[in-house]
């Protein structure tokens, strides 16, 4: 990991930790739950929203007072709302992408989740995707939750990461790995 990378998940490891514990203690983990659904969302859909917490060009009023205007406006707890003030003000709004994967990650494990990121060819089918996070849930002893995204580059086949573990069944590194042998043959 580069150390940039590796200091933005510091930071975002601590505030999630302690917003987490703030809601935890505060009987507020499904509103946190909500909250974190309704910033992913905006952080995938709005360049604005992104340029905001990414660019220096904004004084820690202006990011404070926007950042406070988006809070109400997406109905964010006051936790919440609080934690992202409290970033805007200290200038570490850029760690929020890395915020919510920390805090989906705290709250996944402390339901016994796990979450299992699936790239597949076509977009999977709701049989299909019941069928594989009974298997993964066999395997880990814990409920799986699916990340799916489509990669047609990968011809057919599945590639399964469930924490360190990964599981390459895509017909692209068969080929790949045919090709090596092919290589060695010569």
């Amino acid at each position: 990991m580069s150390e940039p990378a590796s200091i933005s998940t510091s930071i975002a490891g601590r505030y999630a930790t302690a917003v987490y514990e703030i809601a935890k203690d505060g009987k507020a983990v499904k509103a946190l739950e909500a909250d974190l659904e309704a910033l992913q969302s905006a952080l995938g859909d709005s360049d604005d929203f992104r340029a905001l917490i990414h660019s220096p060009i904004y004084s820690r009023e202006e990011q404070g007072a926007a950042i406070s205007a988006i809070a109400k406006k997406m109905k964010l707890s006051e936790t919440f709302s609080n934690t992202l003030s409290l970033m805007a003000q200290k200038r570490r709004l850029f760690v929020l992408p890395q915020l919510v994967t920390a805090l989906r990650d705290i709250i996944a494990a402390e339901k016994g989740e796990v979450t299992a990121d699936v790239v597949s060819a076509k977009a999977l089918t709701k049989t299909q995707a019941d069928k594989l996070a009974k298997t993964l849930k066999a395997s880990t002893g814990k409920t799986v939750t699916l990340n799916a995204t489509v990669d047609e580059s990968l011809i057919g086949g599945l590639v399964v990461k469930v924490g360190s573990r990964m599981i390459d069944t895509s017909i692209r590194s068969k080929l790949n790995s045919l090709q090596n042998a092919m290589k060695e043959v010569g």
